[in-house]
């Protein structure tokens, strides 16, 4: 769960930079990914306690509950990409028809949000990846590197769902945030690959030299899940160049079976290389 939270957290500062998206969506995914976060402190207390990863989760707690703090206390203001075009499509509006339709009332006067607060959770969050990564097995570099990898394959495509909806809240909003994490996804997506194969790992499962139990059936299962990830993340790119409204809840929708097959991609190698 901190891994995920961390991905997650991320990848709300590559959207919350651009400056488009309107401000509940980064009160949606702070509230949802600091759960996720004091989920993972507080069963890291209970049940298998390592100093590092419980501090790590602690931090990005208290970072992203200040963030959200922020944020609600700076919503007057909302954010300079969505109130241009607010106003640019209000003005428009006006010119054709002669009347003034009614729109969000901004307060220019109010400082708005400041995006890089929402990095903050994420780089103190990798100090408690890296303890978790280390504990988690040997050699200590590579596990290191499936935790970071993971935290940022599960975290990109987590949000590009999430923001999927977002569309629904903020119809102007322009396709351009979600396009950048379909490329984040592509891009993140070979990584994960390479370091669930690097041995020991996936080959292993497949060969026969780690037995998943199932007769091979968990290793076929992996690959399937590997190869439906990447292709469903190259249909939703395609998707989004069509120029029809529904073509971003199409892209949603896909976005939600990539979700899927990449947890199945992530978490049974997981399971099968513990």
């Amino acid at each position: 769960m901190q891994q995920w939270a961390v991905g997650g957290l991320f990848f709300l500062w590559i959207t919350t930079r651009r400056r488009e998206v309107g401000i509940g969506y980064g009160w949606l995914l702070r509230a949802t990914f600091a759960i996720f976060a004091i989920g993972s402190l507080v069963l890291g207390v209970a049940f298998d306690f390592v100093a590092g990863r419980e501090i790590g989760s602690a931090m990005v707690v208290a970072a992203t509950l200040v963030a959200l703090v922020v944020s609600v206390l700076r919503r007057r203001a909302g954010v300079s990409g969505q109130r241009e075009v607010q106003e640019r499509r209000t003005a428009r509006v006006a010119a054709m028809t002669g009347i003034d339709r009614d729109r969000q009332v901004f307060d220019k006067s109010t400082s708005e949000f400041p995006p890089w607060l929402d990095l903050v959770a994420p780089l103190v969050g990798v100090i408690g990846l890296v303890a978790a990564g280390i504990d988690a097995g040997d050699p200590a570099a590579l596990s290191v590197a499936r935790v970071l990898v993971g935290a940022a394959f599960l975290g990109a495509i987590t949000d590009a769902m999430l923001l999927g909806h977002w569309y629904l809240v903020q119809p102007g909003l322009p396709r351009a945030p979600i396009l950048e994490l379909v490329r984040w996804n592509a891009m993140v997506w070979p990584f994960e690959l390479g370091v669930l194969l690097w041995p020991t790992g996936m080959v292993s499962v497949l060969n026969g030299n780690i037995d998943d139990h199932y007769n091979g059936l968990l290793g076929w299962f992996w690959i399937a899940s590997s190869i439906t990830t990447i292709i469903l993340i190259g249909v939703t790119r395609a998707a989004l160049k069509e120029r029809a409204y529904s073509a971003v809840m199409a892209a949603t929708g896909l976005l939600y079976l990539a979700i899927l097959t990449a947890f199945g991609m992530d978490v049974v190698a997981r399971a099968l290389l513990s």
